[in-house]
């Protein structure tokens, strides 16, 4: 298994679409609760939403990505930009 860093930025002024989204989103997210190390809302210098970070365990990328694709924020058009990086803790709790 490999942890994946899955970095979302909202689309500008997209506020509205990503709270249209939001319980569909949870729900898929509580899908995978296996898979979740951490995660939840980017928040900008105002304190509001405006993109996604989650730390996932998935055997692959193409799981990742797929996860990825398929969640209901995507589905929507809410993201300007999506990056999956492969990530090895290093520090604090999920350290090895």
């Amino acid at each position: 298994m490999t942890i994946f860093a899955i970095h979302c930025l909202d689309k500008p002024a997209s506020l509205e679409l990503r709270l249209a989204n939001r319980e569909a989103h949870l729900a898929y997210a509580g899908g995978f609760k296996a898979h979740i190390k951490l995660g939840g809302p980017l928040l900008g210098e105002d304190g509001g939403m405006i993109g996604s970070m989650l730390i996932m365990e998935f055997d692959d990328i193409e799981q990742a990505r797929a996860f990825s694709t398929n969640d209901p924020y995507a589905k929507a058009g809410l993201f300007q930009r999506v990056e999956i990086t492969a990530f090895k803790p290093s520090l604090g709790g999920f350290a090895n």
